[in-house]
C-alpha cells in the first residue's frame, strides 16, 4: 500500500521461500506492506488464559491453556496409541488428540501444569470438543531453546493472534512479522500533518509497532484508532475524487418540457404521488437540469414506488430530445419492467404507431433471447431515435447496440453491476449520459457512504397509499409439523377468496445442480453453519414440492412452476397466466425475488427459509400484499428454535422496517458480502474497518475528504497521500482485470 520503498520488498526476500509461498497462496500477503498491515485478531495476556467454553466450530483457533491431564490409550489390540490431553482454563475444558507416530512429542513435554499455545481447528467428538493433531508451543519450558526464546518474547506481554490458516499457524505469522517489523519506520503516511495533529492521531510507523507488538491495552486501542481512520480517509478522498472526476464531465442538460409526454402522463395518473416520490423527483430533475452528468442511488422499500420515480425521469429526458434505458439484472424482470411500463404510459408508449398519441413514444425491450428479427427491429428503433425509452439486460451493453441520443440510464438493483459495466453503458452516449441507479436492498447508511460512495444517495421511505400490511409468521415445521398443515389450509383459503400465493424453494430440483442465483450461495453457505450439524438433506427443490402440493395439500388448485432454467418465453408465458389469474399458486426459485408485480397474490410460503439472507427474506416478502387485501408471509423452518438461523427468522418475522433489517444481517454477516465484488478493490483495503460499528469515522472521513478534495483536486500539496492512493487504486485496477 505505499510507495516505493522497503515496504514494496517480497516477502520471500526475508522470509524464505517456503514461508512467503504460504503467505501469498493462502493469505495473499505478497509484500512486506502487506504483511504489515495484517494486524492481529486479537490479544491474549500470557498470564490470563483464552475462555475455552466458547469456541467457534469448524474455525482454525489459537489456544493458551494449561495441560489438567494426558494419557495413552491403546486400540486395535495394542497395535495402535492415541495420546489424549485435557486442558484447562478455569472456564472450561477442551480435549487434545494425538495418533500413532505423533504421540511420543507431546507425551513428554504436555505434562500436567505446563502451559502453551495451540493452534488447530476445533470439531466435535462424542459431544466434546476437540483439537485433533494441534501444533503447539510451550510458554514456560526452560529446556528448549526455542520455549525460553517464546518465554523472553511473551513474558508479561499481549501475545498477538494473528488470522492464520491451517499451513501457518499464528506464531510463525508472529515470527514472520518480527522480521519485517523494522521497514515500519519507512511506512509513507498518508494523513495531513495538520489532520492528523489537530485529531491527535499517533504517527504512521509507531500505530504499526504498537498494533503488532503492543505493550498494553492502551497500546492497541491508539493504533486502531489511527489505522481505522487511515482506512477510512484513503477509501473516502478515493470516492470524494471520483465524484469530483464526475462532476467535471460534460453531460447535455436534460430539462424539464411543459406539455410534453411528461405532464401527459401524470395528468392520467389514477392516483397521486407521495410526498417521498415528489420530492425524490424533485432532486433528479435538478440533476437533469445540469451540465454534468447525475449519478444518483435511488434507495427504496420493496413496493415504494421507485419505478413510477424512474419512469418520471426517463420521460423527462425523452421530452428534452434524449433517449433513457432501463437495465435489469435478469430477463425475467426485465420483461416485467416492460410490460408494467408500458401498461403504465398506454397510448403514450405507442408513438408512430396507429392509434399511439402524437406526444408518445416507442418503448423496446432488448434481451439476448429475443428472436433476431424483433432485435433487428428493436436496434433500429434504437439508433434511428423511434424508441425513446429501451428496456433489457446487460444485451443493451454489447457493442452492436448504438443509441441515437441517450441521455439516461436507470440501473435496476445496482448490486448486480460492478463499475465497469457502468462505465460501458456510459460510453454509448455522444457525452457521458446522466446514471440513475436503483435498489430494493436498504443499505444502512455507513454502507452507502462506502460501497456506493460514489453517488448521492436519495431515500424513499413511505409506502404509496393503498398498500397493505405484511403479517409475518416462522413455521417451525420440525418441532411442530401440524403448523405446516395450517400453512397449507392457509393458502387453500386464501384461494377461495379469490387471491394467489406464492411458495419460494431454494433449489430447482431436477439434476445434480445446487440452488439457483444468490439462494446457490446460500445454500453452500450452509454447511458451514454448525447449529444444523444434524441435518443432511438438501434444500428443498421447486419440482419436487410442486408434485407434493399438486398431489396433496393442494390438490384440485392450479400449481405452476417458475424458474431460471425454463426457456425465456414458458417464463413469461407462466408470469402471464399467474398475472391474469391463471394460475393459484406459483412455486418458484428466487426468480421472483425483485419486481415480480401481481397485486392479487396475498400469500407466500418460504420454504427452508433459513437458507435465505435476511434481506433476500425481506425482498421476497415484498412480492405479497402489493393490493388493497392484506399479506401474509410464512417463513417454514426445520431450524433449531435456538438456533441463530431460527433467531434470524424471527427477526425477520418482528418488522417490516427494510433498514432495520438490513443492520441486523450486516451485524451477522458482517462486511464481507455487502462490499462484494460488486465494487472491486473496496473490500480488499478494509482490514481494521467495520462498516456497522464505525459509522463516525467513516462519516468524519468523508468530511475530511471531500473537504480537502475540493481545495486539492489533484492532492499536489499532498504528495504522500497521492502515492498511498496509487497504491490502492492500482490493486483495484489488477483486481478489475484479474475478474475480468
Amino acid at each position: 500500500m505505499e510507495g516505493v520503498s522497503s515496504l514494496d520488498e517480497p516477502l520471500k526476500k526475508l522470509l524464505g521461500g517456503a514461508t512467503a509461498k504460504v503467505m501469498a497462496e493462502h493469505l495473499d500477503l505478497h509484500t512486506v506492506g502487506d504483511l504489515l498491515h495484517h494486524y492481529p485478531r486479537r490479544y491474549e495476556e500470557r498470564g490470563k488464559l483464552t475462555a475455552l467454553t466458547d469456541l467457534p466450530l469448524d474455525e482454525h483457533v489459537t489456544v493458551v491453556a494449561q495441560v489438567a491431564d494426558a494419557r495413552i490409550l491403546t486400540f486395535n489390540n495394542g497395535r495402535g496409541k492415541r495420546l489424549e490431553v485435557t486442558l484447562t482454563d478455569g472456564s472450561g475444558r477442551l480435549q487434545l488428540v494425538f495418533f500413532g507416530h505423533g504421540v511420543h512429542k507431546p507425551h513428554k513435554e504436555l505434562l500436567p501444569g505446563r502451559q502453551a499455545m495451540f493452534a488447530g481447528k476445533v470439531s466435535v467428538f462424542n459431544r466434546k470438543m476437540q483439537l485433533a493433531h494441534p501444533t503447539y508451543q510451550l510458554l514456560d519450558a526452560s529446556d528448549a531453546d526455542e520455549a525460553s526464546e517464546a518465554v523472553d518474547a511473551f513474558a508479561g506481554r499481549l501475545l498477538p493472534i494473528y488470522p492464520a490458516c491451517k499451513q501457518l499457524d499464528s506464531w510463525r505469522i508472529a515470527k514472520a512479522v518480527d522480521a519485517v517489523l523494522p521497514s515500519a519506520r519507512d511506512a509513507v503516511d498518508p494523513l495531513p500533518a495538520s489532520l492528523r495533529e489537530g485529531r491527535g492521531f499517533t504517527p504512521l510507523p509507531e500505530a504499526l509497532l504498537k498494533v503488532h507488538r503492543p505493550q498494553t491495552r492502551a497500546d492497541i486501542e491508539d493504533a486502531k484508532a489511527r489505522l481505522k481512520w487511515d482506512e477510512a480517509f484513503v477509501l473516502q478522498v478515493a470516492l470524494a475524487r471520483r465524484r469530483y472526476a464526475d462532476t467535471q464531465l460534460p453531460a447535455a442538460a436534460r430539462r424539464r418540457v411543459a406539455d410534453g409526454l411528461l405532464d401527459a402522463f401524470d395528468a392520467k395518473l389514477p392516483f397521486t404521488l407521495t410526498e417521498g416520490q415528489e420530492k425524490v423527483s424533485k432532486e433528479i430533475f435538478d440533476d437533469l437540469a445540469t451540465e454534468h452528468p447525475m449519478h444518483r442511488l435511488l434507495q427504496g422499500e420493496v413496493g415504494s414506488g421507485k419505478t413510477m420515480v424512474a419512469l418520471r425521469a426517463m420521460l423527462a429526458v425523452v421530452d428534452a430530445g434524449g433517449q433513457a434505458a432501463m437495465l435489469a439484472p435478469t430477463e425475467v424482470l426485465a420483461q416485467q419492467h416492460h410490460r408494467s411500463i408500458t401498461e403504465m404510459m398506454g397510448e403514450l408508449a405507442e408513438g408512430g404507431m396507429l392509434g399511439g398519441s402524437d406526444r408518445g413514444t416507442k418503448v423496446v425491450l432488448l434481451t439476448g433471447s429475443m428472436g433476431a428479427a424483433a432485435r433487428r427491429q428493436a436496434l433500429l428503433d434504437l439508433v434511428t431515435g423511434e424508441a425513446g425509452i429501451v428496456i433489457g439486460t446487460h444485451a443493451l451493453i454489447e457493442d452492436k447496440v448504438r443509441f441515437h441520443d441517450l441521455g439516461l440510464v436507470v440501473v435496476d438493483e445496482q448490486h448486480r453491476f460492478g463499475v465497469e459495466q457502468r462505465d460501458a453503458l456510459r460510453s454509448k452516449g455522444k457525452q457521458p449520459p446522466h446514471l440513475l441507479v436503483m435498489t430494493a436492498t436498504p443499505i444502512p447508511r455507513t454502507v452507502a457512504m462506502t460501497v456506493f460512495g460514489d453517488l448521492e444517495t436519495s431515500v424513499l421511505d413511505q409506502l404509496p397509499a393503498g398498500r397493505s400490511p405484511i403479517a409475518s409468521h416462522v413455521v417451525p415445521a420440525k418441532d411442530k409439523p401440524h403448523f405446516l398443515t395450517r400453512a397449507w389450509e392457509r393458502v387453500a383459503e386464501e384461494v377461495e377468496n379469490g387471491h394467489q400465493a406464492y411458495v419460494v424453494c431454494p433449489r430447482i430440483g431436477d439434476d445434480a445442480e445446487e440452488a439457483e442465483g444468490r439462494g446457490g450461495k446460500k445454500a453452500k453457505a450452509k454447511k458451514a453453519a454448525p447449529e444444523e450439524d444434524g441435518e443432511k438433506r438438501p434444500p428443498l427443490a421447486v419440482l419436487e414440492i410442486a408434485d407434493q402440493l399438486r398431489g396433496g395439500a393442494l390438490s384440485g388448485l392450479s400449481v405452476e412452476v417458475l424458474h431460471g432454467r425454463m426457456h425465456p418465453d414458458e417464463k413469461d408465458d407462466v408470469m402471464r397466466r399467474f398475472a391474469a389469474g391463471d394460475v393459484d399458486v406459483l412455486v418458484a426459485t428466487t426468480v421472483i425475488e425483485v419486481g415480480v408485480n401481481v397485486p392479487n397474490a396475498t400469500a407466500m410460503v418460504i420454504m427452508d427459509a433459513d437458507r435465505f439472507g435476511v434481506s433476500q427474506l425481506h425482498q421476497l416478502r415484498g412480492r405479497v400484499g402489493r393490493g388493497s387485501a392484506p399479506g401474509l408471509c410464512l417463513l417454514v423452518s426445520e431450524a433449531h428454535e435456538a438456533s441463530p438461523a431460527r433467531a434470524r427468522l424471527s427477526a425477520v418475522a418482528a418488522t417490516l422496517d427494510g433498514f432495520e433489517l438490513s443492520r441486523i444481517d450486516l451485524e451477522q454477516r458482517r462486511e464481507g458480502d455487502v462490499l462484494g465484488q460488486a465494487q472491486s478493490g473496496v473490500r480488499s483495503s478494509l482490514r481494521m474497518l467495520t462498516v456497522i460499528d464505525d459509522e463516525e469515522v467513516i462519516a468524519a472521513a468523508r468530511e475530511e475528504a471531500v473537504a480537502i478534495v475540493a481545495a486539492d483536486p489533484e492532492l499536489e500539496r499532498l504528495p504522500e497521500l497521492r502515492t498511498v492512493l496509487a497504491a490502492l487504486l492500482d490493486k483495484e485496477r489488477e483486481e478489475y482485470l484479474d475478474k475480468g
